[in-house]
């Protein structure tokens, strides 16, 4: 029997990662229902007093942060997608930064990777870390084994995350991602900030 899950709003920080419009119109799954489960999560989140944190993938117009032989950033640059101010990389509407919230913008898949991240969660006091995103095998997998190694509490929100292959989700979700993290729905995490 897993313990009933217990969260400390102020020591907590939710992850809100790449809900960006491009990357929820191509990899999302049942985007909708996603996003309003996110956004529940983000309320609560806020009037708990849990931090917010949106984490976004954005370029200098040109691209000199990616470099050729990245294989995951290379066809974003031939694309032209997500440079600073390109429609594709703003947030999604349906999870518009609110006043209080902080917006962290990676080069890399892990939101951690050349980001100011951990500063502001140590200057704030977090210890726990709520994580969603879109792609689970990207984005939340990177920055769940950062967060693990830097001695962070995770809690994966299972149904906060999304990725386009569900067998992969699956088997992140119950064979590797409960080595590191607690996995909670987001009902639960809203239960346990209340």
């Amino acid at each position: 029997m897993i313990d009933k899950l217990l969260i400390e709003p102020k020591t907590t920080a939710l992850l809100l990662m790449d809900f960006q419009r491009m990357v929820v119109d191509s990899y999302a799954v049942d985007r909708e229902a996603l996003l309003g489960r996110v956004q529940r999560l983000a309320v609560a989140a806020r009037n708990s007093s849990a931090m917010v944190i949106h984490v976004v993938v954005g370029f200098q117009r040109g691209y000199p942060e990616i470099n050729g032989q990245n294989s995951v950033f290379s066809s974003l640059k031939a694309a032209e997608l997500l440079a600073t101010g390109d429609p594709t990389a703003e947030i999604h509407p349906e999870l518009t930064p609110q006043p209080g919230d902080v917006v962290v913008t990676k080069q890399r898949v892990s939101a951690f990777t050349g980001t100011n991240l951990d500063m502001i969660l140590r200057s704030n006091n977090i210890a726990t870390l709520l994580l969603t995103g879109i792609l689970t095998q990207g984005v939340v997998l990177s920055t769940l084994r950062h967060a693990a190694d830097m001695d962070y509490r995770a809690v994966v929100v299972a149904d906060g995350c999304s990725d386009k292959d569900p067998e992969v989700q699956r088997v992140l979700m119950e064979k590797i991602f409960p080595f590191q993290a607690r996995i909670a729905t987001v009902e639960e995490c809203i239960g346990a900030m209340s």
